[in-house]
């Protein structure tokens, strides 16, 4: 209880205090807590619509007084600098968008957690190490997948176990990474009015349907704990929870994996599409290799459901809240400079895969959208063939032509010579690479 003993004597003195950039579905389960979280406040909420996130607090339960006592922005960068911020909470889920934001909370001497997956897994290596330069916490979101099955590995290691595999559940068929905005909602099983009506976006939802999210998590995972990553896409095997020892062992000993300690996504339907019993689709895991004998017989002497060797069991955790866990994050880098989960090296990349044939001069339209989908392979290959992150396919113009399944390369598009975003990733290429190289 020594976080929340630490939380309770903050607030007799001064609050934790937080500037939230992005009030959308994320930022929204966040903010439905900071009420209920004493020695927590919200002093700045940043976000291109002020008025929808001055709903959005209204709608999670914000009384008029709070709301009036909260500064509103649509500048993420000139919240975040002010002197009434401790720590920035980054959900706006545009790469773009996210790295300009760490920066300059970097600048600000602000810690910054990180929900903005997309940004990390694009230059999170270098925003890591920018970060420690400046003397501040840049994290991972606890409450995402990411996070929790850092945590859980970490939980691994230093108890002694072996990682076999480590990841998350999602619902996924193999002809999901060509779903475009026009059908996701078929995936979903509701209607367009439906969907419309519940404010959803479909470009955004269709990335968690063709691969994208699923491929950007698993890296955001490998380069936190430095784990492999499959050398040709995820696989996203049917397995339910009583299976993951078996199926996610690697195949000399009967199960999926090319090796051993390597994210994998499990999917939540069979191939003939019925749904896996005991999946687990909104959960994470991690698949524990018994270290000795003795180790291995605890496994099965304590209720675990070990492989047929012995050797392998899963622990896992069923459900994930993404916002409604955000405190963690927030809690620990303010009160002790820790992070729950950051890049520890450049280990894994998601890049654009073509969902179709593609002509010259069409132009990428980025994650979740109809030409390209994320696909997970690892940075020694991506740098050895050249391949363009699918954080940086939104808005460039494709100069050859592109076959569905091809990985899009930086040699295949057009791209403004002063963009910084581009220097900034290309730099951090440049970086790893005679490490990748070896």
């Amino acid at each position: 209880m020594y976080l929340w003993s630490m939380l309770k004597a903050r607030a007799s003195e001064r609050p934790i205090r937080v500037c939230l950039i992005g009030a959308g579905k994320f930022g929204s389960m966040f903010l439905s807590q900071v009420p209920s979280t004493a020695g927590l406040e919200v002093t700045a909420i940043a976000d291109l619509r002020v008025d929808a996130a001055k709903a959005a607090c209204r709608n999670v339960g914000w009384d008029e007084a709070r709301i009036a006592a909260t500064r509103f922005s649509e500048d993420g960068a000139e919240a975040l600098a002010a002197d009434d911020v401790d720590v920035v909470v980054e959900a706006t889920g545009h790469p773009r968008a996210g790295v300009r934001h760490a920066r300059a909370a970097f600048a600000a001497g602000k810690h910054i957690v990180m929900v903005n997956v997309e940004a990390d897994v694009l230059v999170g290596a270098s925003l890591a190490k920018e970060a420690a330069s400046a003397g501040t916490v840049y994290t991972m979101a606890y409450g995402d997948q990411p996070a929790l099955v850092a945590e859980m590995v970490e939980w691994a290691r230093a108890c002694g176990f072996g990682v076999a595999a480590a990841g998350k559940g999602t619902k996924h068929m193999a002809h999901y990474h060509q779903s475009t905005p026009d059908n996701v909602w078929e995936q979903f099983g509701i209607t367009d009015e439906e969907a419309r009506a519940a404010g959803m976006n479909p470009k955004m939802f269709n990335s968690f349907v063709d691969g994208t999210k699923s491929g950007i998590e698993m890296a955001a995972i490998a380069n936190a704990c430095d784990l492999g990553v499959p050398s040709d896409g995820l696989l996203f095997p049917p397995a339910g929870v009583h299976d993951l020892a078996h199926i996610l062992r690697p195949r000399a000993l009967g199960g999926v994996l090319e090796k051993s300690g390597i994210t994998e996504c499990v999917t939540s339907m069979e191939p003939d599409g019925r749904v896996t019993a005991d999946h687990l689709r909104w959960g994470v895991y991690v698949v524990l290799e018994a270290p000795n004998d003795y180790a291995a017989a605890c496994f099965r002497q304590y209720g675990m459901a070990p492989d047929a060797s012995g050797q392998y069991a899963a622990m896992y955790r069923p459900f994930h809240l993404i916002g409604l866990e955000l405190n963690m994050s927030i809690l620990l880098a303010a009160l002790e400079g820790r992070a729950t989960g950051s890049p520890q090296a450049f280990v894994g990349d998601a890049v654009a895969c073509a969902k179709k044939d593609l002509a010259v001069g069409e132009t990428l339209d980025g994650e979740g959208g109809y030409a390209v989908w994320g696909k997970l392979i690892p940075a020694k290959r991506s740098l050895a063939e050249g391949a363009l992150p699918i954080g940086l396919a939104q808005d460039v113009r494709l100069t050859r032509a592109i076959k569905a399944g091809e990985v899009v390369g930086w040699a295949d598009v057009a791209f403004d010579a002063d963009d910084d975003l581009v220097a900034y990733r290309r730099a951090m290429e440049n970086a790893n690479r005679p490490r990748l190289a070896a």
